[in-house]
C-alpha cells in the first residue's frame, strides 16, 4: 500500500514535488543558479507593467490637475452691480420692455426702446457702444427722431448694442427662436414686421405688414404652430381698423405673409388672450365692450387660408370648448354682465384658469370647460390683476380698487374662492402708477410689489387747496409677515415701465424702472433706466407695522427679508 501510494501523493501535492526537485538539485555536484520557472517570469513581467501603468496614470492625472488649475484660465463671470442707472437726454420712452440674455453670461439683460435723434456714449451715463460712435436715425434711412432699440447689460447697465428700427415701435417680443439662435420680433410704423438677432441687433429679415389705413395693432403677437412648414414657429398678429378686427399669419423664417388677411366680425374689440386647452387645442379669446368671444386657431387659419391650400395642417379643437362657444356668434356666456375690459391668465400651462375683468366685476373662468368658478363685485378696479401666491402652492392675485378720489385698497384675493386674504389702504396720487409685480420665493409663496403712499406720511392739516400730491413709494409685502410693509424707493417722475424679475435662475431678485416722457410725445425729456436689487432697498427701507408683531425688532424684520430666497418658475 505504501509503495503504491507514492505517485498518487505526488500528483495531489505538486508543491511538495517541486520542493523535492529543488532539494535534489542542491545535492548534485554541479553548482549554479536555479532557473526560475516560466510562470514566475511571466508574473514578474506583468507586475512591472502594472506598476508602470499606475505611475503613468498618476502622472497624467497630476498634469491634468496642473493644467486646469494654473494653465487654462477659467471664464470670469462679471460681478453684478448692486444697482445701476442710465440716463438719456432729449428722448422719450416707449412702454416696451424685454428681458433676455443678450451677451450669454447667464444673466438677463434689459432691452428698451427710446424715441430720439441719436444714441451715443455721451448721451448715456457711464455706458458705451459696443462698436463705438453714435447710432443715428439717418444711418438707417429713418426720419429724426425715430425709435432706437437698445440692449443694456443686466450686470452693470452698459450698452451692448443699439439699433434704429422704426419711426414708431408698437410691439416687441424677444423670446423667439430663429434658425441662427434667439431673436426679437418687432412690429411698428411705417407698417413693418422684422426679426433682429438678439446677440448682435442685426436685422435678420424685414417685411412690409399692411393692416390698412388708420389701423391700430392689438398686442401681443402670438407664436403659433409651424403652419408654414419651415421648421420654425409662425406669427399671428391682430389689428383693429374702425370697428373691424383683422388677423394675419406670418412665417417665422422670413416674415412672409401666409394666406390672406382674415376679417372677424368683432366690433369694439379691446384685446385678446391666447389659451391652450388641456387637450392641446389652441384658442384665442377676444374681450370686447359687448362680452367675451372665442375662435379656435383652426378657424382663424381656415379664414386666412381656405381649402385646398395646406390641406394637411392639423390644428386641434377642444370638444368641451366647442360646446361652450356659440356656433354662430362665437360668444362665451359668463355670469358677469356687460363688457370685458381685460383677461389675465393664471398659469402658463394648458387648461389653466383665467380672470375676466368686467366693468364692475371680477370673474374666474375655468380653463377646461369655460364655466364660471366665482364672481365678485369690483366696481372700481384701477389696474389689471397680477398673479401671485399668498397661501402655500395656491394661485392668488393682487388687485387695486379705488375707494375714493384719493384712496385705494390693495387686496390679495384667493384664487379658489374669491375671498379677500389681505388688504391695506393707501393714498392714490392723481398721476398714473404702474401695475403691481410679484416674484416667487423658495417657500412657494410670493413677494408682492406695489405703488402708493401709506397714509401716515401725509400732512392732514394742510388745506385742500395747498395740499401736495402724495409721493408714490414702492412697497414690498410677503405673507410670512402679514402685519409688515417694507417701504422702499420713492419716485416723483412719470413711470413708463416697471417690472420685477429674477436676473439669474432662482436668484438676483430685482426690479426694472424706466421714467420719463412716454413715446407718444415729442423727444424733449430725460429718460432714466434703472435696475435695483430688492435686498439693497430692504437694507435702506422703512419698516411699517400694520398690526402687532411680537418680539421682532425692525432690524430683525430686515434680516428676515434679506434671508429670503427666490425660485424660478420656468
Amino acid at each position: 500500500m505504501e509503495g503504491g501510494g507514492g505517485p498518487m501523493e505526488a500528483e495531489a501535492r505538486p508543491l511538495k514535488r517541486e520542493e523535492a526537485a529543488v532539494e535534489a538539485a542542491g545535492n548534485c555536484a554541479v553548482t549554479g543558479p536555479v532557473p526560475a520557472s516560466p510562470r514566475r517570469k511571466r508574473e514578474e513581467r506583468l507586475s512591472r507593467w502594472r506598476a508602470g501603468a499606475f505611475f503613468l496614470s498618476l502622472a497624467l492625472c497630476l498634469v491634468g490637475v496642473f493644467a486646469f488649475s494654473f494653465v487654462i484660465p477659467c471664464p470670469v463671470k462679471p460681478r453684478p452691480a448692486h444697482a445701476w442707472s442710465r440716463s438719456y437726454e432729449q428722448a422719450a420712452a416707449f412702454p416696451l420692455l424685454a428681458l433676455a440674455d443678450v451677451d450669454e453670461d447667464r444673466v438677463k439683460d434689459v432691452l428698451v426702446a427710446f424715441r430720439t435723434t441719436e444714441l451715443n456714449s455721451s448721451s448715456s451715463t457711464n455706458s458705451s457702444l459696443g462698436g463705438g460712435g453714435a447710432v443715428r436715425c439717418s444711418g438707417a434711412g429713418l426720419p429724426s427722431p425715430c425709435a432706437i432699440l437698445a440692449a443694456h447689460s443686466g450686470n452693470n447697465g452698459s450698452l451692448l448694442w443699439a439699433q434704429p428700427v422704426a419711426e414708431e415701435l408698437l410691439l416687441l417680443d424677444c423670446s423667439w427662436e430663429h434658425s441662427g439662435g434667439p431673436a426679437c420680433i418687432l412690429l411698428g410704423r411705417p407698417d413693418f414686421l422684422a426679426a433682429l438677432d438678439l446677440q448682435t441687433g442685426e436685422t435678420l429679415w424685414r417685411v412690409a405688414a399692411h393692416f390698412g389705413a388708420n389701423a391700430s395693432v392689438l398686442g401681443p403677437m402670438y407664436k403659433v404652430p409651424d403652419i408654414s412648414r419651415d421648421g420654425l414657429e409662425d406669427i399671428l398678429v391682430f389689428a383693429k381698423v374702425g370697428q373691424q378686427l383683422r388677423s394675419s399669419f406670418y412665417a417665422g423664417s422670413d416674415g412672409t405673409q401666409i394666406g390672406a388677411t382674415a376679417h372677424l366680425p368683432l366690433p369694439y374689440c379691446l384685446g385678446h388672450l391666447l389659451q391652450v386647452t388641456s387637450s392641446g387645442a389652441t384658442y384665442v379669446l377676444f374681450h370686447t365692450e359687448k362680452g367675451l368671444f372665442s375662435y379656435s386657431m383652426q378657424q382663424l387659419w381656415r379664414m386666412s387660408v381656405p381649402l385646398p391650400a395646406y390641406p394637411s395642417i392639423n390644428l386641434k379643437e377642444d370638444l368641451r370648448w366647442e360646446v361652450a362657444i356659440d356656433d354662430i356668434t362665437h360668444r362665451v356666456a359668463l355670469r358677469s354682465l356687460g363688457g370685458i375690459r381685460s383677461l389675465t391668465k393664471m398659469e402658463e400651462k394648458p387648461g389653466s384658469n383665467f380672470l375676466a375683468r368686467g366693468s364692475s366685476t371680477l370673474e374666474m373662468v375655468d380653463g377646461k370647460h369655460l364655466g364660471s368658478v366665482w364672481v365678485i363685485d369690483m366696481p372700481h378696479l384701477l389696474r389689471d390683476p397680477v398673479v401671485g401666491s399668498y397661501d402655500l402652492d395656491d394661485l392668488d392675485m393682487i388687485i387695486e380698487n379705488q375707494v375714493s378720489p384719493t384712496k385705494k385698497k390693495v387686496m390679495i384675493v384667493e384664487g379658489e374662492t374669491g375671498d379677500i386674504d389681505w388688504e391695506v389702504e393707501l393714498l392714490q396720487p392723481a398721476t398714473a402708477l404702474p401695475q403691481a409685480a410679484t416674484l416667487p420665493t423658495a417657500d412657494h409663496l410670493s413677494v408682492f410689489l406695489f405703488w402708493g403712499q401709506y397714509p401716515e406720511d401725509t400732512t392732514e392739516t394742510a388745506s385742500p387747496g395747498n395740499a401736495s400730491q402724495p409721493t408714490p413709494h414702492l412697497y414690498l409685502f410677503h405673507p410670512s409677515l402679514p402685519n409688515i410693509l417694507m417701504e422702499m424707493t420713492n419716485n416723483t417722475e412719470p413711470v413708463v415701465v416697471f417690472e420685477g424679475a429674477l436676473f439669474e435662475k432662482s436668484r438676483h431678485a430685482c426690479y426694472v424702472l424706466m421714467t420719463g416722457p412716454d413715446g407718444s410725445g415729442t423727444s424733449d425729456g430725460t429718460v432714466v433706466l434703472s435696475k435695483r436689487r430688492l435686498k439693497e432697498d430692504v437694507t435702506t427701507g422703512r419698516v411699517l407695522r400694520l398690526g402687532p408683531l411680537a418680539q421682532m425688532t425692525k432690524q430683525e424684520v430686515r434680516d428676515h427679508f434679506l434671508r429670503m430666497r427666490y425660485r424660478s418658475l420656468r
